[in-house]
């Protein structure tokens, strides 16, 4: 399967916790007023990689303690990226995933089961704080994605 990649950051620490290696999806429709990464809206941008490709380059490095997927909108090549996913997930990679999407609208995405972490929500140049942890707008949350699936509510990660 091929994933529509506008970018990789092999090695990242404010994507997430520890040294990540982050894959930037090509492709969003949110269109989030002050986004910085207007260059991957567009959804025939970028490149294409293989699933297989993304992961041997994970696998290349030795520091790397979990993945990020960002974007571009990574949940709408939901099911290119879950097979990704579950390769990484099976390896014992920490997951996160940035969605301009709700967790309310995020309900049924394949990706989810897999993922550790998802910072949902759109960029809100109004909530905008530099102050925050891992995210760029106050309305967005760090989801402890397995524990909310557990509870049937959205479950807070705290870092």
């Amino acid at each position: 399967m091929h994933l529509r990649v506008a970018g990789i950051e092999p090695e990242s620490v404010v994507d997430g916790p520890g040294v990540r290696f982050v894959v930037f999806l090509q492709g969003c429709g949110h269109h989030c007023h002050g986004c910085h990464n207007k260059q991957t809206w567009n959804k025939t941008g970028g490149y294409e990689m293989t699933t297989g490709e993304i992961f041997r380059a994970v696998r290349q490095k030795e520091l790397i303690s979990g993945v990020t997927f960002s974007g571009g909108e990574p949940l709408d090549q939901a099911r290119e990226l879950a097979q990704l996913a579950e390769m990484l997930k099976h390896t014992g990679y920490n997951l996160w995933c940035y969605t301009g999407y709700t967790w309310e609208e995020a309900q049924g995405n394949p990706v989810l089961p897999y993922l550790d972490v998802l910072v949902d929500g759109p960029f809100m140049e109004s909530e905008k704080s530099l102050d925050l942890l891992f995210r760029g707008s106050r309305n967005q949350r760090l989801i402890d994605v397995q524990e909310s699936l557990k509870a049937g509510e959205v479950v807070l990660f705290k870092p």
